[in-house]
């Protein structure tokens, strides 16, 4: 996916939070990645810069809580529940189809955003 998808795919996200959320307290993002932060961090900005168009700001009017399973892929399913836990607003899960997976393991009332790379004839059951 190139650079200007990403970031107009987060801004989709951001725009599909409801309005009433957004005006009456900072909604929580919570950052689920099977990776580490270092790796991720070209993404991350493009990330914050569709958030930062459709107007949120972290640490503003939006706060991130960030979970990273530094390649650990079996720490997924925790990180998942701590975030939903805590709770958040929308899941956002980065780093491929198994971050994805934890998170729709851990909620089935929370939105979930996800990017993911393949094969267009990969099959994912």
């Amino acid at each position: 996916m190139r650079r200007r998808e990403f970031v107009t795919l987060i801004g989709c996200a951001a725009a599909a939070w409801p309005v009433a959320t957004r005006a009456e307290s900072k909604p929580v993002l919570g950052f689920l990645a099977s990776g580490e932060s270092k790796s991720f961090a070209g993404s991350m900005a493009a990330v914050l810069k569709g958030l930062n168009e459709s107007g949120f700001v972290d640490g503003q009017n939006l706060t991130i809580d960030y979970r990273w399973a530094e390649g650990q892929f079996e720490k997924l399913p925790a990180l998942a529940a701590e975030l939903v836990r805590r709770p958040v607003d929308v899941l956002f899960a980065a780093q491929g189809t198994v971050s994805a997976l934890a998170a729709k393991r851990a909620t089935s009332t929370i939105p979930i955003v996800f990017v993911t790379a393949g094969r267009a004839d990969e099959v994912i059951e």
